[in-house]
């Protein structure tokens, strides 16, 4: 008996072992690292904002998610702070940053001081390209250039007979945003179409957001007033938007998309479409909803974007690709195209390529890839 209960008992004590073993060494394998993301507030960009909060619900204490101050321009020493603190976390492996706004690269310097092992993702950079590819293992964004091109296209396909761009200098400050307008000036003219420069507030300056918002609402019906319906409106600023299809809409003009392609981009605000939460996270009620007041106000077909939310992409697919590079199923000194794509056309739920940056002296930067899609119109 004394042979039996010892038998018994080296059975389940190997049992037990055997047992343990694979959850010792599945609990070794576990995923280390976090992602941080960094996104304008609320109030500066929704999008970017909403779409780091869904890495959290996704990923959990994986992700840690922090904002730029609301006026960047003004508190660039926060911005460093921000960053730094990041850096403080060795659980931290990799940082997202959507929108890098200006300060990014001095904020990310701080990192790199005391960081090494950082994978930095930009989305939507607006400090010199060269600068930026320096310091970011990835960089993505919307085809501002190409926009140069399509934008004004698609403005005439929408009946257009005018262009009228609003920016102002820090923005056109910046080298894509002023080669894009430059583009869209050769574009509009090659196209018949009469090209309106037209400078507004700058939303950091010292009129506020609330100032530009206001001025974009009073000088969309003047412009109307000057050149008629026919016009297309078009801004570089993401908080000028809902302003911006609410005059296009009161005045049957013509809008062919917002800065930051989306159909989330502005128009539920503007248009007052009511949040519900069983249609949380469902773009085509947004886009049904779009369509459908659009409509009903007597703007069909004058009103356009692209058919899912770029900086939203950005952010999920980069946390995606990034997961992968610290988890070891990607490398980090290599840029791996066809992953990232795939991880891009998971959340755009069709095909998504991309085409590196390259400048007018013929550089190419391999890292810096640019997104473009076709129109979806309401």
């Amino acid at each position: 008996m004394k042979n039996l209960w010892a038998t018994k008992m080296a059975v389940i004590f190997v049992c037990v072992v055997v047992s343990i073993i694979p959850c010792a060494a599945a609990a070794s394998a576990a995923p280390a690292g976090k992602v941080a993301i960094v996104t304008n507030t609320v109030s500066q960009n929704e999008e970017e904002y909403r779409s780091a909060q869904e890495m959290v619900r996704k990923y959990g204490d994986r992700i840690v998610h922090v904002t730029w101050p609301d006026n960047f321009m003004a508190e660039q020493e926060q911005m460093v702070s921000i960053v730094a603190k990041l850096a403080y976390d060795p659980q931290i492996k990799a940082l997202i940053i959507n929108q890098a706004v200006p300060g990014t690269n001095a904020a990310v310097d701080k990192l790199l001081e005391t960081r090494k092992d950082v994978f930095i993702i930009y989305s939507t950079p607006q400090e010199n390209p060269p600068d930026v590819a320096a310091r970011a293992n990835l960089i993505i964004q919307a085809d501002d250039l190409g926009m140069g091109y399509a934008v004004p296209r698609q403005a005439k396909k929408l009946g257009a007979k005018t262009f009228v761009h609003y920016s102002f200098p820090r923005h056109m400050s910046q080298v894509l945003l002023s080669s894009r307008r430059e583009i869209m000036r050769k574009e509009c003219a090659k196209l018949g179409l009469v090209f309106v420069d037209a400078t507004a507030p700058d939303p950091t300056g010292d009129s506020g957001l609330p100032g530009a918002q206001q001025f974009i609402l009073e000088d969309v019906p003047k412009m109307v007033a000057k050149y008629g319906s026919d016009t297309a409106f078009f801004s570089t600023n993401c908080a000028m938007q809902i302003p911006l299809i609410k005059a296009v809409v009161d005045t049957k003009a013509i809008y062919p998309q917002p800065c930051c392609p989306s159909p989330y981009h502005g128009f539920p605000t503007a248009l007052g479409i009511k949040s519900d939460a069983s249609q949380q996270g469902n773009l085509q009620h947004v886009i049904n909803e779009t369509r459908r007041i659009l409509k009903e106000k007597g703007v069909e077909g004058r009103l356009s974007t692209w058919p899912v939310p770029v900086s939203m992409m950005a952010t999920a697919a980069g946390t995606e690709y990034a997961m992968q590079v610290i988890d070891g199923r990607l490398p980090f000194d290599k840029l791996d195209i066809p992953a990232l794509e795939k991880c891009m056309s998971g959340y755009a739920g069709t095909s998504v390529a991309t085409n590196p940056y390259v400048d007018e002296a013929g550089t190419e930067y391999p890292t810096y890839l640019f997104v473009l899609m076709d129109f979806l119109t309401y």
